[in-house]
């Protein structure tokens, strides 16, 4: 017998914060990482590790094994988001700053909202959320600037767009996965997304020739560390707490941390890898800010009559 329990504000909030603020760290963290290590192979390895953890901890806690078709859902999932998402952000940083691959990401609410139209049947976006989605893409731009977003022939094009690739698949990941249909509990879901999407991307490395340059004496302190935070902090907790809002909460106010990611990743990169906060970054504040707040205010009445939890099962037992 399955209770449906309606998510508590408290837990909502949390989970907001971990996509705003820890994901807006991962961007400096990846960039640690591929400094000594392939980046294919250290994203497979991150996410197969974390789903590992995570579907260990979810059977202590008796959740029941994914049925087929709930485990070949969370595999579609996977692959949209882990492998194309994370996977290709995390080789295009190769030829791409973290700053500017966050910056890139922030469309990933444009995407939704034109996938979620055109392909999923979702309504016409509303004012509030088109003037709110004009408002982010301007403070991206204007972020951005004219002369790092020309690069003045620095910038590796096709990186650029493997990057773009990536925020449309995850957007539509990200819109299947709301859907809701033959899906497992949000912990084991979470783990076969994670634990599909590390294995193909280690293959997929491997289809490279990352291993030819994998040398694990050659991995730096820094990078290990950043490897530890990315699978503790990016993928258990950022992960994971994005897998459940994007099931409880509507994919629009999701996707808001595509705003917030970049203003946070400018900010570490200050902080640890020297990059100056000029007024052009306080200006791009002013837009992309007050962006974020005309979407989640978008339809809000409307949303909260929806907004339910993910069945929970009452009588454990049933593999």
């Amino acid at each position: 017998m399955a209770v449906t329990v309606p998510p508590s504000r408290l837990k909502i909030y949390l989970a907001f914060a971990a996509i705003y603020l820890i994901w807006g760290s991962t961007f400096l963290g990846i960039r640690f990482t591929i400094e000594t290590m392939p980046p294919l192979l250290m994203s497979g390895a991150r996410f197969l590790l974390a789903g590992l953890i995570l579907y260990t901890f979810a059977r202590l806690q008796s959740v029941p094994n994914p049925s087929l078709k709930q485990s070949k859902t969370s595999a579609i999932i996977g692959i949209f988001l882990v492998v194309f998402g994370n996977g290709g952000v995390a080789w295009a940083e190769q030829a791409v700053p973290s700053s500017m691959a966050a910056l890139l990401i922030a469309t990933v609410p444009l995407w939704i909202t034109l996938l979620g139209y055109l392909f999923f049947g979702k309504p016409k976006p509303g004012i509030k959320t088109v003037l709110g989605l004009i408002l982010g893409l301007v403070g991206v731009l204007t972020l951005i600037g004219p002369d790092n977003l020309m690069g003045q022939g620095k910038i590796d094009v096709f990186s650029m767009l493997v990057i773009i690739i990536s925020t449309v698949s995850w957007a539509f990941g990200s819109l299947y996965a709301a859907r809701g249909k033959n899906v497992a509990a949000p912990l084991m879901s979470t783990a076969i997304q994670m634990i599909t999407g590390g294995l193909l991307q280690l293959v997929i490395g491997a289809f490279l020739g990352e291993y030819n340059a994998l040398n694990f004496a050659a991995f730096s302190g820094k990078s290990i560390l950043a490897f530890c935070y990315l699978v503790v902090f990016g993928s258990l907790i950022g992960f994971s707490s994005y897998s459940w809002l994007i099931r409880v909460a509507p994919p629009s106010r999701v996707a808001t941390y595509a705003y917030v990611n970049p203003l946070v990743a400018v900010l570490l990169g200050w902080l640890f890898a020297n990059e100056a906060v000029t007024f052009q970054m306080l200006l791009a504040a002013l837009f992309i800010l007050p962006a974020v707040i005309l979407i989640l205010q978008a339809n809000a009445k409307k949303e909260q009559t929806t907004l339910t939890a993910p069945p929970q099962v009452a009588v454990a037992g049933k593999d």
